[in-house]
């Protein structure tokens, strides 16, 4: 429910794939096996390092893995996530050989499957499992009757007209308060809305056309679907026009104006927040942050000067969205001849296990995760993580300490900061408990409904209460790392422990290349232009001098422009602004394993596995994690959405900033990658 500038910097973006466990290896013995962790036919020895070292070090991997039809981009990660999917539909599928008490999780799991996989059964239902939902929306009559059905709606659907979510006050991270901020938008993004260029105007034409025919599917005949999408499209086009640009979201002070209830009439917009919040299940509520007002105020007054018919069908259209992929084929086509095809560049859709598995995955992750970590997750993990954590903790103090750019006073504030991490790893010390969340064979939507109710009151009961920093914001078998500011918390889910991020037997060099990264990326995260306006404790405060602050500024600057003159498609430029925090963890993650490398054995040594010194083994960990193709409208989707950049320009775009790498690979002026010195980023 929260908002995508206030989830926790990711190391993937949030759309980021779960993985298998580690892969067991066949012994006859208890000796341990030495994995080479690197696999040469991944390269392109061809190519030049210093012209592309993402063709250099993954080429060919590249070539040897075009696309499959079904994705709009396919790389390691998705790999990965194949053989993950695999192995929980065996968990699930083992499930099915025998009874399990109702009410149990294993029950929930079993059923939740069957009845996504049920195809006759969905087809069969066609609309029929949102005609309630449809008819309460249609008996509106009044202002207040959508301001009822706004708030109830977005129980189980999307955030109608703005959004609402329950988390951390930033000024005092130990509380949860109540949060509202800009939403409501079909396509997610504003500029898809605004923009004028023929990619983004063929966008709206195919939005239009996906609307009409999926309330055609519901039941509305041509003519309704018609004047239906253009009442949708006109308050659509309302609210992205009122939204802050995307990279302005990116600014934590200017996302949080705490205020009282009482005085939003007149700090927001007159409007009957009381109806509003008791319905959405916050009644008498005191204080919230609003995080954007200026968007917020023109959602408000779009919602009184509608007609009460177009914002039906507008709401209409947030359930009949949200639910399409758990309704007959009709609706899931559709769906994805849009969202899969047009706007990401999917040939074909996943086959129903998958789509079941992922659904799955979304809606009882952690419960699924439990069953995971239990089989695939090696406790030995566990430790050899703590140890490489400790590592580049050590690392990054050192780097703290060195900075010739950084005052003591700052100094001694970010070495507080990085004392106090919390640390997670693996899977949470505590399950939650599901036993009131009922799964059943009504339909699929009906399922999914109660689990995002559920999920959605969870969220609710933490209004009010101090924060739970036990909480894991990822299930275990997630592909990713996260770090919170509200928590100062690094975490590490089981699934990112195992190759190619994580070799239980390889040299250090694979391992600090690859998840030792990882590991420094996410505790960069805490340093860079958002993390670094959170102190120790997670509240957002300025504990710079004036004169670092400025220091950092034109520092990022540097590296913000460099991304902002890379093209990446034809004429379209990557966003340096919007990936700046990325990027300057990626370019910090980088720099923080090296030096943590350097001090081991293996970064000591100049011996060769694969006629490549353990130096040049960091690197091309690092860069295959990054292996992969893409589609062109995947480049130009996820241009526009993504804080994260390109993994191209995650390898090419980040490396020529790292001296060491220069050394390793002898880039020298004459080669395209090759930066000047004294033009290179350098922060932590």
């Amino acid at each position: 429910m929260k908002k995508l500038y206030y989830l926790p910097f990711a190391f993937l973006a949030v759309t980021a794939v779960a993985a298998i466990g580690c892969k067991q290896k066949a012994k006859a013995e208890e000796e341990v096996v030495v994995e080479k962790g690197l696999d040469l036919n991944n390269l392109d020895t061809t190519a030049n390092p210093g012209t592309s070292f993402f063709r250099y070090a993954t080429g060919g991997w590249s070539d040897a893995n075009p696309i499959p039809d079904e994705y709009s981009r396919y790389g390691s990660f998705d790999q990965l996530r194949e053989n993950n999917q695999k192995q929980i539909k065996d968990l699930i599928e083992e499930l099915g050989k025998t009874e399990h008490n109702s009410g149990s999780t294993a029950q929930k799991i079993g059923d939740l499957y069957k009845i996504g996989m049920d195809s006759v059964k969905l087809n069969k239902d066609g609309a029929a499992p949102i005609k309630d939902q449809l008819a309460e929306i249609e008996a509106a009559k009044t202002v207040e009757d959508i301001i009822t059905l706004s708030a109830k709606i977005r129980h189980y659907t999307s955030a109608p007209f703005f959004g609402f979510y329950v988390g951390a006050d930033d000024m005092n991270s130990s509380i949860n308060i109540a949060h509202i901020y800009q939403s409501g938008l079909g396509l997610g993004e504003r500029d898809y809305y605004v923009a004028t260029d023929a990619t983004s105007k063929a966008l709206r034409e195919g939005y239009v056309k996906l609307i009409q025919t999926q309330f055609v599917n519901a039941g509305y005949s041509a003519a309704n679907a018609k004047t239906a999408s253009e009442a949708i499209m006109k308050i659509e086009t309302a609210l992205a026009k009122a939204h802050f640009e995307k990279e302005k979201t990116r600014i934590p002070e200017l996302n949080y104006h705490k205020m009282q209830v009482a005085s939003l009439n007149d700090s927001v917009a007159k409007f009957d927040w009381n109806l509003f919040f008791t319905s959405v299940g916050a009644k008498d509520l005191k204080e919230l942050n609003v995080s954007q007002i200026e968007p917020i105020a023109a959602a408000i007054k779009l919602i009184q000067a509608t007609p009460v018919k177009d914002s039906k069908a507008y709401l209409s259209w947030c359930l009949i969205n949200a639910s399409a992929k758990y309704l007959s084929d009709n609706f899931v086509n559709a769906n994805f001849e849009f969202y899969g095809k047009q706007l990401s560049g999917s040939k074909v859709i996943q086959p129903r296990w998958k789509r079941t598995v992922n659904t799955i995955n979304e809606s009882l992750g952690e419960e699924v995760g439990q069953m995971y970590v239990e089989k695939y997750f090696p406790p030995k993990a566990k430790e050899r993580m703590l140890n490489l954590v400790k590592n580049l903790q050590e690392s990054l103090s050192e780097r703290i300490n060195n900075l010739e750019w950084m005052s003591k006073e700052t100094k001694a504030k970010a070495q507080e900061k990085l004392g106090t991490f919390i640390v997670k790893i693996g899977y949470p010390d505590k399950w939650r408990d599901i036993s009131s969340l009922t799964i059943k064979d009504d339909s699929y939507w009906a399922n999914m409904t109660r689990s995002s109710e559920y999920e959605f009151n969870f969220m609710l009961g933490k209004l009010g209460k101090p924060v739970d920093r036990a909480e894991w914001l990822m299930s275990p078998q997630t592909v990713n790392a996260y770090y919170n500011p509200t928590t100062n918390e690094i975490c590490f889910p089981a699934g990112i422990l195992q190759p190619p991020f994580f070799y239980m037997n390889a040299d250090d060099a694979v391992n600090y290349g690859a998840i030792g990264v990882v590991i420094g990326h996410e505790m960069t995260h805490g340093f860079d232009d958002q993390g670094r306006k959170y102190d120790k404790n997670g509240n957002m405060s300025d504990w710079w001098t004036a004169e670092d602050a400025k220091k950092f500024e034109e520092r990022a600057k540097v590296l913000s422009d460099f991304f902002d003159n890379i093209k990446v498609l034809g004429d379209l430029h990557a966003n340096g602004k919007f990936t700046l925090g990325e990027n300057i963890a990626d370019q910090g993650g980088l720099q923080v394993s090296y030096y943590a490398f350097m001090k081991t054995r293996d970064g000591k040594s100049t011996e060769k596995i694969d006629g490549f010194t353990p130096q040049q083994r960091f690197f091309l960990a690092y860069a295959n994690l990054w292996a992969g193709n893409i589609r062109d409208a995947e480049i130009t989707r996820l241009t526009k959405i993504d804080p994260h950049a390109l993994g191209k320009w995650r390898v090419d775009g980040a490396l020529p900033q790292v001296e060491s790498w220069y050394k390793a690979f002898n880039i020298t002026e004459t080669d395209s990658l090759f930066i000047p010195k004294e033009k290179r980023v350098s922060i932590w």
